[in-house]
């Protein structure tokens, strides 16, 4: 055994002299190289990996589960401000069941299912209501976060206390709500009124105005009053900020899609009427407006002459119906009781009109005014002409052009371009307060690990090849050294008569090469190398 381990040290000693300085720095690089490769895998390879357990978790359950995930000898971290417990991957699903058969998490809240696993005698009224109170809350808080976006909630209800005497004043009780919602989250009127008439007919003698609900960010989420005036005054900020909301999403994506959308910023104000007029017209025109004349529908004409002895003078001019649109008569006559004659015309002409009856109701509100102020930050923040003026020129146009067609024609028939370009403003300008997003964290390894392994790849083949060869090298070597030893194996055992010093050597090297192989043969090395 000691003479293969000293016949391997002579290998590597000798494979080591005969290399370079050049050799020798490269094996030595590689060898370094091996090692930190393979306590980078070490690492990745043991490292365990750990998901969230429970999150959003009260301070106090978080230490409840993570003593008796050390009770149990469970590695876990604890993240988020101490609202979320990590443990391994492997173990999340069996530590779930795990836990939920013991209990936990226990949030220490009380809902209806205590009073059937605690029910009996000896809790008083006062007791049973506080009981009773702290259920309702909770009850309340569950289901409301069981709506999508609503991580957490807190249901603080005020309930009055019963009066002894009937005609004692009914009071009301009151509640307050804090949402935890997401980031982002929106709450439109329908979901809001279905979160007050869920608490107000939840507990009883708690109107919707006693209802106060808020988020985590002191957002108040109000419910729209049934009073006309109050709802009508809602109803019209709302509109208006639905126009200024969608003119500036218009001009945001137009000249996001033109320059980029993180180097632009806009803002949109506008001057909204909402009087609203309802009224009825009943409007008479004629038909022929030029001639201002109407249709002749029916026409009547009556000539009467006469003449002879004993008419009578005078006449009746414009006699018949004093109705009627046309009647004249002329009557022509002289002397009494003499010869004479008169004569009458008569002519009456129905006409037929336009008779309109309108029933009008204006728009509920009228774009009066708009302003739009943008921001523009240049491709060079650092140059201000980096943005040519001709395109600051046609970002003033396109805007005015938009103003134009938006405000209403009968409040403002014609705009003048100077008018138009003191509606806009177009600021050009660096963005230092421009908000930097970080990027989404890789799970993966990150590329030099990929690029260490390739090059450490590399070096193993390297070093293979040059072990390879130079054990091809001392294979060669032994094969020659084995020649050497079989071409001296026949020798003739013929003693001379008279010993020399050079038959008695050879005789103890052939006792040698029989007895000690291994030493023979690294003699005939050294005497090889000596050569």
């Amino acid at each position: 055994m000691n003479e293969s381990l000293t016949k391997y040290k002579d290998q590597i000693k000798t494979f080591w002299v005969s290399r370079s300085r050049k050799q020798k720095a490269g094996m030595g690089i590689g060898l370094l190289l091996i090692l930190i490769l393979i306590a980078i895998i070490s690492f990745f390879a043991t490292r365990t990996d750990l998901v969230p357990l429970y999150s959003n978790l009260s301070v106090s359950e978080t230490g409840t589960i993570k003593e008796n995930l050390d009770g149990r000898g469970i590695t876990s971290e604890i993240s988020d401000g101490g609202t979320t417990i990590m443990v391994p991957k492997e173990q999340v699903d069996t530590l779930k069941v795990e836990l939920a058969a013991e209990g936990i998490p226990n949030s220490g809240s009380i809902d209806y299912s205590f009073f059937s696993q605690n029910a009996g005698f000896g809790m008083t009224d006062n007791e049973f209501n506080v009981l009773k109170l702290d259920a309702m809350q909770t009850e309340l808080a569950d289901l409301m976060k069981s709506i999508d976006g609503v991580k957490d909630a807190k249901v603080m209800i005020n309930m009055p206390a019963e009066q002894v005497f009937v005609s004692d004043e009914n009071q009301q009780g009151s509640a307050s709500i804090v949402l935890n919602t997401n980031p982002g989250f929106t709450m439109d009127q329908r979901q809001i009124k279905s979160l007050y008439h869920l608490v107000s007919k939840s507990v009883p003698k708690l109107p919707t105005d006693n209802i106060v609900i808020m988020n985590q960010n002191f957002e108040y989420f109000d419910l729209d009053s049934q009073n006309a005036g109050s709802n009508a005054v809602a109803g019209q900020m709302e509109i208006k900020k639905e126009v200024e909301r969608d003119l500036q999403r218009q001009v945001q994506n137009m000249l996001g899609t033109m320059i980029g959308f993180n180097k632009v910023v806009v803002s949109v104000t506008t001057d909204i009427d909402f009087t609203q007029e309802n009224r009825e017209e009943n409007l008479v025109t004629p038909v022929d407006e030029e001639n201002m004349e109407g249709i002749a529908v029916s026409a009547q004409r009556i000539n009467e002459t006469y003449s002879g002895e004993g008419a009578a003078d005078g006449g009746t001019p414009g006699a018949g119906d004093g109705n009627e649109p046309t009647n004249s008569g002329v009557t022509y006559g002289s002397g009494s009781e003499s010869n004479g004659d008169y004569e009458k015309m008569e002519e009456t002409i129905n006409n037929e009109v336009n008779r309109i009856k309108k029933e009008i109701t204006e728009s509920p509100y009228k774009v009066r005014d708009i302003g739009i102020q943008v921001m523009v930050e240049p491709p060079e923040p650092d140059n201000l002409n980096s943005l040519p003026q001709s395109r600051v020129d046609d970002i003033q146009q396109v805007l005015s052009t938009i103003i134009r067609t938006s405000i209403d024609k009968d409040e403002v028939p014609d705009l003048t371009d100077q008018e138009l370009s003191d509606k806009v403003v177009v600021s050009v300008q660096p963005f230092n307060g421009k908000v930097e997003m970080d990027d989404e964290k890789n799970t993966g390894l990150p590329w030099w690990i990929y690029a260490v392994g390739g090059v450490l790849f590399l070096v193993i083949i390297l070093l293979v090849i040059m072990i390879i060869r130079s054990r091809k090298k001392e294979e060669e070597v032994e094969d020659l050294i084995v020649e050497e030893k079989v071409e001296l194996a026949p020798i003739p055992d013929i003693e001379p008569k008279q010993e020399t010093e050079a038959t008695i050597r050879r005789k103890q090297l052939e006792k040698m090469a029989k007895d000690k192989p291994e030493e023979f043969a690294k003699l005939l090395r050294t005497w090889l190398a000596e050569e």
